[in-house]
């Protein structure tokens, strides 16, 4: 008998919040990574081609992703990824350099024995990465990869944690991911993140909050750099 009996779930409406959620995540790689460059038009019947997505999940995602700042709608024109600005990227790094280094200060009280050997091994497979790549790149990667965002989540400060790795964590990865590769120095990134790891170690509040500012600092003025030097070319 065909048709479905009254009663049962529709399977479809199982797997729909599940590939809104995977559909988010996807699209965020691709507008963090570049593969959508800054500035591009969010088209919804293209993405649902590429996709092979309804508009329903479709529209959440972009909703989603809008919520995080990575698209904005522009009157009469539509929804477009963001352009990388020299005025939000101080806005951002500011922001960033003062939770940050409240954040490692934080760090510094609560993040276990464990945490701290799981880090050093995480920047181990960092050095390793680095010379494999013989100096070209650091390894950008998101989450527990990342090593900001484990000694965020080791401040166990839970607002945080909200501010830093929900509401800021991908406009900062998009500006450390697309400006690393035109402008880096990985072996003096790494440096400065074994010095932290090193003020984490010894408890050392003050030089943990010191050396994350710097590190911070240090970052927004390549990026700064990259931006005036892209402006002048055009």
């Amino acid at each position: 008998m065909s048709g479905k009996i009254s009663g049962d779930v529709d399977d479809s409406a199982i797997r729909e919040p599940t590939k809104s959620d995977n559909l988010t995540e996807r699209l965020i790689e691709a507008i963090i990574s570049g593969e959508f460059p800054s500035g591009s038009k969010i088209s919804e019947p293209e993405l649902s081609r590429r996709y092979e997505v309804s508009r329903g999940p479709l529209r959440e995602a972009i909703m989603r992703i809008e919520t995080l700042g990575l698209i904005e709608r522009i009157p009469h024109v539509g929804a477009r990824v963001i352009t990388l600005s020299e005025v939000q990227l101080k806005e951002i790094y500011s922001v960033r350099e003062a939770l940050e280094g409240m954040a490692v200060r934080q760090a510094c009280q609560h993040i276990t024995s464990e945490e701290l050997h799981s880090l050093k091994q995480l920047l181990t497979s960092h050095q390793q990465y680095i010379k494999d790549v013989k100096g070209a790149s650091y390894f950008l990667q998101s989450g527990d990869f990342d090593f900001h965002y484990r000694v965020i989540k080791a401040s166990r400060n839970q607002k945080l944690i909200s501010l830093l790795c929900d509401e800021l964590y991908h406009l900062v990865r998009m500006y450390r991911i697309q400006f690393s590769r035109l402008r880096s120095a990985p072996k003096s990134a790494l440096k400065e993140h074994f010095q932290i790891f090193d003020a984490l170690c010894e408890r050392d509040e003050d030089l943990s909050e010191m050396l994350m500012r710097r590190h911070i600092r240090r970052s927004q003025h390549l990026a700064q750099e990259f931006l005036i030097n892209q402006g002048e070319n055009k």
